[in-house]
């Protein structure tokens, strides 16, 4: 048997939400690569013909929609379209989030929920608009973006954290009620990754030595560097094709190796 067969996407439509650049777009641009045809969304026209022409360079076709996925209205009409001139969505990640770094104490609670919404309720209700077509079709591929913050608590990310943790818990649920259908839902936890977002934390200071963060994060991770974001791209690949069909409501973490480092004993 050709096992390298198992890890082929042709034929299958992939939505990847916010996936104009970073890590959805690195993700999505490795589900190409597979043979996937891409589908991506982003919540302004300028944004998803920032990410039409990057694609366009890269080689890739891929169909872009403007769409905010905290709005289930919108949600299920660009699901439906994308159904009606691309096809069934046979594998969706649910990547689109943002992260609010403010002291617990100090932040408002619409900035609490606004974390919420786009990082938890968005991926319940893309998954939502997606999941009757899958069963129609007989299976499907799910793949939620986690984090480390999953697991683990840190200075201001109170918000992003409890998204994260309710991401992981909406992963293994989705698992657990729709496995019978053939439909597998993971998740992926992104270690730290060299990306636009984390870019503050890896600013040179002004005597040109690193920031203390982006040394803490290199000295804690055992790989003694940060992500990048094609490191997502074979795990994504793997999750979403026939080589993971007995893999559900697991979260695989590309960190790096930090979950399984103590760290240095100091000098």
């Amino acid at each position: 048997m050709d096992y390298i067969k198992n890890y082929s996407l042709e034929g299958k439509v992939a939505w990847v939400t916010g996936a104009s650049y970073g890590i959805g777009f690195a993700i999505a641009k490795a589900m190409a690569g597979a043979g996937a045809t891409i589908v991506f969304n982003d919540i302004r026209q300028d944004l998803v013909d920032k990410g039409l022409a990057a694609y366009e360079e890269e080689g890739i076709r891929a169909h872009g929609y403007v769409c905010d996925v905290t709005d289930e209205d919108a949600v299920n009409a660009t699901a439906a379209m994308i159904e009606k001139e691309v096809g069934v969505i046979d594998i969706l990640v649910n990547n689109a989030g943002i992260i609010k770094r403010i002291p617990m104490i100090e932040m408002e609670a619409k900035d609490f929920r606004q974390v919420i919404d786009v990082d938890l309720n968005a991926p319940f209700i893309v998954s939502k608009a997606v999941i009757p077509a899958m069963i129609k079709k007989g299976g499907g591929k799910i793949i939620n973006i986690c984090s480390m913050m999953s697991e683990f608590g840190r200075e201001t990310v109170s918000a992003y954290a409890a998204a994260k943790g309710g991401l992981k818990m909406l992963t293994r649920n989705i698992a657990s009620e729709y496995g019978e259908y053939n439909i597998q839902c993971n998740g992926i936890g992104p270690g730290y990754i060299a990306t636009p977002q984390t870019a503050p934390l890896r600013e040179k200071q002004a005597d040109g030595s690193r920031h203390p963060f982006d040394q803490f994060i290199v000295s804690k991770t055992p790989a003694g560097r940060w992500g990048e974001a094609s490191d997502l791209g074979g795990p994504a690949v793997f999750l979403a094709s026939a080589a993971s069909d007995f893999v559900n409501g697991q979260i695989l973490y590309v960190d790096g190796g930090i979950q399984a480092y103590i760290g240095k004993q100091p000098s």
